[in-house]
């Protein structure tokens, strides 16, 4: 059930960042990430009041409001290299980056990943990479892409600390700490919040599923070992470069086609595992 989860959790990442990316080029990033972190709250704390919960400790959402610091840097970062075109910079850097951060936090705090588990991380990074392109794209991002992977990691990390008797209570409260260390910014230059009504609502949206998909991977690692299910949620980059293939009509090239299979392989060694 774990390794399913997190693979749900990499869909859901996957389609936000494909829709969030594409948001970003027709409004002002800030908007998108600030607007998008209030949808998430929405729905996180609706899920969480009408899903049964055992108990709540004070520990348990104060890793959920460390685990929303890393969303909120991790989106505004990757938002705004996405609003300039890197897409095949900022993910790729912003993906791997952070699982590879993850995997050695995780091994740290005490998890023994399984010889197969291992060859399959070791795999997934290699192909992550290939599946974005090898960041061969010459543009820029890759600093973006950078300060994004650390608050991946912080966003996996401190979110996977909180126990299995809180329910998704720290993932509300992620949203409200993301929201409160954004709202000084936004706050300074309200103008970049005033987008239309159909681009505000799909910024809610885009943040929604964020949220949703952080749900996943916290029902995920509270089943499995933290370096696993970080990986397995991880592998959402694969999904943006198939729907560009389907929806926008781009080609893949033999290396991406190399990551895809390599990515399927990881997948498969890290369920086993």
């Amino acid at each position: 059930m774990g390794p399913l989860l997190a693979l749900a959790s990499a869909v859901c990442y996957g389609i936000v960042d494909f829709s969030g990316g594409l948001l970003s080029r027709r409004a002002h990033f800030a908007a998108v990430t600030f607007l998008g972190q209030i949808g998430g709250l929405l729905l996180a704390t609706t899920a969480a009041l009408l899903l049964p919960t055992e108990a709540v400790r004070p520990a348990d959402l104060l890793w959920g409001a460390l685990s929303g610091v890393g969303s909120a840097a991790a989106m505004h970062f990757l938002n705004r290299g996405l609003s300039h075109g890197a897409m095949s910079v900022v993910v790729p850097v912003s993906a791997v980056t952070g699982v590879g951060l993850s995997v050695v936090c995780g091994v740290l705090l005490g998890d023994r990943p399984t010889a197969v588990a291992w060859l399959g991380i070791a795999l997934s990074v290699p192909a992550l990479w290939m599946v974005c392109g090898g960041g061969t794209d010459g543009g820029g991002g890759v600093p973006d892409g950078l300060l994004a992977s650390a608050g991946v990691a912080l966003q996996y990390i401190a979110l996977a600390q909180a126990g299995a008797a809180c329910g998704i209570w720290p993932v509300a409260a992620g949203r409200a700490a993301a929201v409160l260390v954004l709202l000084p910014a936004a706050a300074r230059r309200p103008g970049r919040l005033r987008l239309p009504p159909v681009r505000a609502v799909q910024a809610l949206l885009v943040g929604a599923g964020a949220a949703l998909a952080l749900i996943l991977y916290l029902l995920a690692a509270q089943r499995q070992l933290l370096a696993v299910a970080v990986v397995l949620a991880s592998l959402y980059p694969a999904l943006p470069v198939i729907l560009g293939l389907a929806l926008l009509h781009e080609r893949l090239s033999r290396r991406q086609v190399t990551g895809l299979v390599g990515a399927g392989l990881a997948t498969v060694l890290l369920s086993l595992g």
